[in-house]
């Protein structure tokens, strides 16, 4: 896989059942962790994921939903309400790296996401902020 020969991330992973499992996974862990779980609220747990599905579909190279229909994805300025210090970072980071490992085998596309997601979480932190 490589840009070179034109597969993305999202083809070579599986497409959108890889991405939907994948959120699906990290919300398990987000459920139960008693520090992250509050900034989800009840109510928006389902959009939070979509959201979240949509997003990583259209970074690794899937359909551009995420844009269509919330325009440009302004990270930082969406997470800026949250308080992410490094102890939420780290949680945030355990539950995705559970989810990563759960659905890939050891190789170029969990290197390639958990190479992504460790910088963007560390990029996600508001304490310096707030």
């Amino acid at each position: 896989m490589s840009e070179a020969d034109g597969v993305t991330l999202y083809e070579a992973a599986g497409g959108m059942p890889f991405f939907e499992r994948l959120v699906e996974l990290f919300y398990v862990g987000i459920k139960s962790d008693p520090v992250l779980r509050p900034m989800y609220p009840d109510d928006d747990m389902a959009g939070a994921q979509r959201r979240l599905t949509l997003f990583l579909v259209q970074f690794w190279g899937g359909p551009m939903t995420y844009m269509e229909e919330r325009g440009h994805p302004m990270l930082r300025a969406r997470h800026m309400p949250f308080p992410i210090g490094p102890d939420e970072r780290d949680r945030w980071l355990v539950c995705m790296a559970a989810a990563v490992e759960e659905l890939t085998e050891p190789g170029e596309i969990r290197d390639l996401l958990m190479g992504y997601f460790v910088p963007a979480a560390e990029a996600m932190r508001t304490d310096g902020f707030l």
